[in-house]
């Protein structure tokens, strides 16, 4: 484990100011939110750049909870730094996604036990052949038992990553949905990779915040303040 070079150029934390466990929201201010609805004795740990973080207690559990940003360059920075700097052992990231399996609501929750992808990023890890990013089963096997004891609407399963936000066509996502990708986000494929290079762990809770067929969506407000199921099933996960 390498420490010597704290803070790092994006975390201004000490070593020792983050807990095994970090959740990892996209939304800086989503992890806001989560550090005073839900944690005891939350402390800041970093503001750089905006992107907040804050280590607390989970009934009785140390857990953290740091901002992300947005696409797979930035959570590829946070995790790198998270598991290799500051000796996190597990990642749980929980953002927003675009349903493209037909029976995905506006608020269910999507568990990815795989991220498919459309980026670059692996070329990184001079690899090969081609890798399949896949969560940690010790995280997914206690996030669906979560799931299933606060009786929300769930499914498990391959979801895609992806670097472009606009661009995609319907006809492009007609394609991922019929190879069985329940849903769209932009970061989790380079988190999960990053897991796998460390030795640790990591695991993608998303709600789903629209619905890429039919038009449906949420407000921004809606995003960062009442996803609060998939908050939950990743602080119980980080027990």
């Amino acid at each position: 484990m390498i420490n010597s070079k704290l803070p790092t150029p994006h975390l201004s934390a000490a070593y020792g100011e983050y807990a095994k466990t970090v959740l990892m929201p996209g939304d800086p201010l989503r992890a806001k939110f989560i550090a005073e609805n839900y944690l005891e004795n939350a402390i800041p740990v970093n503001e750089v750049r905006g992107m907040l973080g804050y280590t607390g207690y989970y009934k009785g559990t140390p857990v953290s909870v740091q901002g992300s940003g947005m696409g797979m360059p930035s959570i590829g920075i946070y995790s790198y730094e998270l598991y290799n700097f500051h000796d996190v052992e597990n990642i749980i990231r929980i953002g927003s996604a675009g349903a493209l399996a037909s029976d995905l609501n506006l608020g269910d929750i999507v568990i990815a036990s795989g991220a498919s992808y459309d980026s670059s990023y692996s070329k990184i890890f001079k690899l090969p052949g081609t890798f399949s990013p896949t969560s940690s089963w010790n995280l997914l096997e206690k996030a669906v038992s979560s799931a299933r004891d606060k009786s929300v609407p769930f499914k498990v399963g391959n979801i895609l990553s992806t670097d472009v936000f606009y661009g995609e066509s319907i006809e492009e996502m007609e394609k991922w949905r019929d190879m069985g990708i329940l849903a769209v986000e932009m970061e989790a494929a380079a988190l999960y990779m990053n897991a796998a290079k460390s030795g640790k762990n990591a695991l993608c809770l998303l709600t789903i915040s629209d619905t890429i067929f039919t038009g449906l969506s949420t407000t921004s407000e809606q995003r960062q303040n009442s996803f609060t199921n998939m908050m939950e099933i990743a602080l119980e996960t980080a027990l």
